[in-house]
């Protein structure tokens, strides 16, 4: 590194809660469904009653997939998700597993552009970071194991659906991951506001994780250490950090404007 599925339709009016619908996981909310529709990982929907164009449009989607569909009334609705705001639909999602992380790195690209998350807690952050992720074209977002409870509806909501389409491994120690990371070849880079090194001193347009703590704590001290680079998004105001997914949406789009300036140098 240098420097410088296939469900019949039907509509009934009440959802069969069971033991299995309760180990399922379930989104909320028109962007997250549209994008797991998309992505292929719907298997049943809730509406509400007289929903409105938009929902509509939905289950037409949902009917043309043959997935299952059932209209309730608000109430009904409301206690599916615990008063979430919902916006009329809600989803059963098929049961998945998150990858690990060397199934992760079986299928990645040349130059992999990766996240690691360390230590973050609140799904919100979660589902922000994965939305910018997905965006910037990330191969896949790491995650402890134990942080499970991360990926779930309210971080499917907040990612705008990218969830839906980013691929994820769990990981049961960050910083084993780390080294795993290096003996597949990738550069891990530590984000830390402390650092003297500035992200875009770093050539990102090789094989790249990004490892980015939680608001308030940043990196921890073994994972910091871990990292071959750690590097500072310089401020220029008054305050001396940024969210955590600002930070990661600054490092990921420099590494794809690093890339995409290399491509078009190289023609």
């Amino acid at each position: 590194m240098r420097l410088h599925h296939s469900i019949q339709h039907r509509e009934t009016n009440a959802p069969r809660v069971g033991k299995g619908f309760q180990r399922s996981m379930i989104i909320y909310g028109v962007n997250p469904t549209v994008e797991a529709l998309r992505a292929g990982t719907v298997a049943k929907i809730w509406v509400r009653n007289g929903a409105n164009r938009r929902v509509e449009q939905i289950v037409n989607l949902a009917r043309r997939a043959r997935i299952s569909v059932c209209r309730l009334e608000i109430p009904e609705l409301n206690r599916l998700v615990s008063g979430e705001a919902h916006q009329g639909i809600v989803a059963e999602l098929v049961e998945s597993r998150p990858d690990t992380l060397s199934g992760l790195l079986e299928n990645v690209s040349e130059s992999p552009l990766i996240v690691v998350l360390d230590g973050i807690e609140d799904p919100r952050n979660f589902g922000a970071v994965a939305r910018t992720a997905e965006a910037a074209g990330v191969d896949g977002m790491v995650y402890q194991k134990r942080r499970s409870a991360l990926v779930g509806a309210t971080a499917a909501k907040v990612s705008a659906g990218a969830l839906a389409h980013i691929r994820l491994a769990a990981v049961v120690n960050v910083s084993r991951a780390l080294e795993e990371l290096k003996r597949a070849g990738v550069w891990t880079v530590g984000l830390d506001h402390n650092a003297k090194l500035s992200y875009h001193d770093l050539d990102l347009t090789g094989p790249i994780a990004f490892v980015i703590g939680a608001e308030g704590k940043g990196l921890r001290r073994l994972v910091r250490e871990r990292c071959d680079w750690c590097a500072s998004i310089p401020m220029c105001g008054q305050v001396s950090s940024l969210n955590v997914s600002v930070a990661a949406g600054v490092a990921l789009f420099e590494a794809v404007r690093q890339r995409d300036k290399k491509r078009v140098d190289s023609r």
